[in-house]
Formats: C-alpha cells, structure tokens, sequence
C-alpha cells in the first residue's frame, strides 16, 4: 500500500511538472517572439531614419553641388568639401555613369576593401540624373539616425514581463528557471495531502477486509465519501453482511441437521438391534418403523440441501408462468382440502412453488385437523395470495413470526408429531426468492391462515 500512495503521488507531481516545463516552453516562446518582434521593429525604424537621412543629404546636395554642366574639377571641389562638412564619405557620377569625383575618404573606404566598413555603397540618385554614392554601413554609423532609432522603439515600450516582480531582474533563463521550481515546489506541497487522503481510506480499507478474511465477520469499513473509494466500502460491506448471514444460516442449520439426525438415526438403530430377537408378530411393525426413519431421514436430507440451496441463490433460476389455482388444487388434493378462488398467473419456479404451497397445506393436516381450505385470490394492492387456513389450535400470536425459523417448533409438539421444523421456513425462502412473503394470522371462528402473497398476478385472458 504504501507504493501505492508513492505511485500515485509521483504519477500527480509528474503530470503536473510536466505541464509547468510546457507552460514555461510557451512562455518562453512567447519572449522570444516578442524580442524578435522588436529586434525587426528596431531595424526597420533605423532603416527609416537611414533612409529619410540619405534622402535628405540628396536633396541637399541636389542644391549645393555645381549643376551637371559645371566643369568636373568644380563638381569634385564641392564633392570634397561637403564630404569635409557632414564628415561622410561620397563619390558622384555623371548621367552616363562615368566617375565625376569621389572624396578622400571615399578612397580610403574603397581602398579597405569588403569589411564592416567597406565599400559597399548605397546610390542617391539626384534630379539632373547623376548619382551620389554614400557607404551603407557609413549611413548606419550615424549616430543621429541611431538615436532616432532608439527613440522610436523605445515609444512602443517594453514588453509585458510574465514573471512577478522580483524576478524581473535576473536573466530570462534563470527566471524560467526559478518560476518552474517554484510552482514544482508548490504542486509538490499541494498534491500530497490530497493523495495521502485517499491513499489513507485504501488503507482502511485493505485493513478492513484482510479483518473480515481472518474470521472477523462483524467487521466492516468506513463509507464516508461520494467517490469511488466510498463505493467500493460500500460494496465490501453489502456483501461482507451477506456472507455473514450465510454462514450464519449455514452454521445454525448444520447444527440443527446434526441435532435432529440424531433421533430417527436412534430409532433406527433400536429397531435393527430388535430385529433379529423380535418374534415374527413384531417383525413387521418394527420394518415399518425403519421404513418411516428412513423416510424421515430422506426428508430431512432434501429439505436441508433445498434451504442450503436457496440461501445461496440470489435469483431464481427459472422463471416461467405459473397458473396458481390449478397448482393449489393439485396440492389440495394430496391432503384432502377444498381450493378455490380465481384463476391467476404469476411469474416463477413452479417446482418451487408447489413445494411451497406442499408444505402449507400439509402443516396445515398435521396440526390444523381435517377442515382445511385454500383461497386464490388477487391482492388489492396487485399480485397474488394463497390463503392456506385451518381448524387447529392456532398459534400464538408472540410466536406467529418464530414458526418460519428454522427448526422451530412449537412448545408441546414433540418429534413424534412429524416434520423437523424446517416446512415452513423454506416456504419463507421461495417467498422472498419470488419477491414475496408469507405470514401467518389467526383465523376468524378458531384457527390459523397462512398467508403466501406473490407479486405480478395476471389473469389468463391476459397473458
């Protein structure tokens, strides 16, 4: 368990550390982006300036240089001198593209060759159609143009910063770096809690059921909770107080079996021990009781696997309609008793009902006396009821929910009265396995009626 938690708490910081180093991956991105974006801005700005600069030096020359017709030697005179004046370096070719001047330090640039201030020249073509030639990087190099460049990047400002303002002094790497340790640090610290709650209820609940394994039957675990762990509590404890109620039954009637075995396996042995030295008057009498031992044995033996059976069944196996009206009057029949009543259908096991109804009627002819009678009817509130009534003694009422245990007698019944106790208790079980129930009720004018009520009734003109 406890690699459990540790899984499932490195599985969160893993997931969420992952997320954080994407999260930094784009705003990083977003940063670069934004330098570059500026970078690009700051150029063109330059560029701008540069070239409203180079456009104003050919306009003013365009004004300050003798016209195309002047001799050479005056054009190459005031070439040098504006060249001396704005400290740049020119050259000027006529209309055909013939070299008319070009200034000292024109020549010395040229002289240098390709370089970060070579000649490589940008032209400024005038109004009488000569050309002006200035070196780019020379145009560049203007600190004038670099100020207006600076100027006008700086007047769309800086880019917003992601990071808070304390960091916003160290490198951007390093403030990367800080914010995603920082947020790593702080899942870390919020995920823990959280993980070892749930990890804590699993180990309650591992607890709970290696208890209930070792024979703690009463154990059960906590289900607090709305989410999955609660369920599974929940579902531990449904079937932990199910199978407690089996062993329970299977125990009880285990020792009950063992209990009632004993006097019809007695009598059996006794009548064996007196065959042989009994005259040939009693013989028969004493084969008759062995053959009623060993057919109360066999009873026994098939009433106890058919509630061992119904215990464990949590359904019915078959499912098929039943016509209880002709199904009571068969059973009726059996113990000489009257049915009647209306003729409906209800969904179930038909062995089993008739099993049940068997066991009522003939309760009813061991301790009810000869008047019985069997009612089929519809209930008010829908389904069935199979009302099995008699003339005995009754039952008393402190006792009218106790007859349906297993193994229950009666006091004053003693064995020789027939039956082990069990009829009525597995009349009880086919009931809840049909979805209903059976109760018992004193009879108006002396006796008892046991009520079977069964849901889904319809009439056969309905099927």
């Amino acid at each position: 368990m406890r690699s459990l938690y540790v899984r499932i708490y490195l599985t969160v910081v893993a997931a969420l550390a992952l997320f954080a180093l994407v999260s930094g991956w784009v705003v990083q991105r977003h940063l670069d982006r934004e330098r570059e974006e500026r970078r690009v801005a700051m150029q063109g700005a330059m560029q701008g300036a540069v070239r409203e600069r180079a456009e104003a030096w050919a306009e003013l020359l365009q004004r300050a240089l003798p016209p195309a017709t002047a001799p050479p030697q005056e054009q190459a005179a005031a070439l040098g001198e504006w060249s001396q004046r704005l400290r740049l370096p020119m050259a000027l070719d006529d209309a055909e593209g013939r070299r008319l001047a070009t200034s000292e330090s024109f020549q010395r640039r040229e002289a240098e060759g390709p370089g970060p201030l070579g000649a490589r020249a940008q032209a400024l073509r005038l109004d009488d159609g000569r050309t002006l030639w200035v070196p780019r990087v020379a145009a560049l190099g203007n600190l004038r143009a670099a100020a207006m460049a600076r100027s006008a990047a700086e007047a769309r400002g800086p880019p917003p910063s992601p990071w808070p303002g304390a960091w916003r002094g160290l490198p951007s790497g390093w403030g990367l770096l800080v914010f995603l340790l920082v947020l790593f640090l702080a899942v870390a610290a919020g995920a823990w809690p959280v993980v070892r709650r749930l990890t804590r209820r699993l180990e309650a609940l591992k607890h709970g059921v290696e208890a209930f394994g070792a024979g703690a039957l009463h154990q059960r675990v906590a289900e607090d909770g709305r989410d999955e762990v609660a369920a599974v509590g929940a579902s531990f404890n449904r079937a932990a107080a199910r199978i407690e109620a089996l062993l329970r039954s299977h125990q009880s009637l285990l020792a009950n079996a063992s209990h009632e075995l004993r006097s019809p396996l007695a009598r059996l042995k006794m009548a064996v021990a007196m065959m042989d030295e009994a005259p040939p008057a009693q013989r028969a009498a004493l084969r008759q009781e062995i053959t009623t031992n060993i057919a109360e044995l066999d009873a026994l033996v098939e009433e106890v696997l058919l509630a061992s059976r119904l215990d464990g069944a949590a359904q019915l196996d078959v499912r098929e309609p039943v016509g209880l009206l002709g199904l009571t009057a068969e059973e009726a029949a059996r113990v000489a008793a009257r049915a009647q009543g209306e003729d409906l259908v209800v969904t179930g096991d038909e062995r089993l009902l008739r099993r049940a109804l068997r066991n009522l009627l003939e309760n009813a002819r061991r301790y009810g006396g000869s008047e019985i009678e069997a009612f089929v009817a519809r209930r008010a509130g829908g389904g069935a009821e199979v009302r099995v009534c008699d003339r005995g003694p009754g039952v008393p009422e402190a006792y009218r929910e106790r007859i349906f245990e297993a193994f229950f007698r009666l006091p004053g019944h003693a064995e020789r009265a027939g039956g082990v106790g069990l009829g009525l208790s597995l009349v009880r079980q086919i009931a809840e396995r049909h979805g209903g129930r059976v109760r018992c009720e004193a009879r108006e004018g002396g006796g008892s009626c046991f009520v079977l009520e069964l849901p889904g009734a319809l009439s056969p003109q309905a099927r």
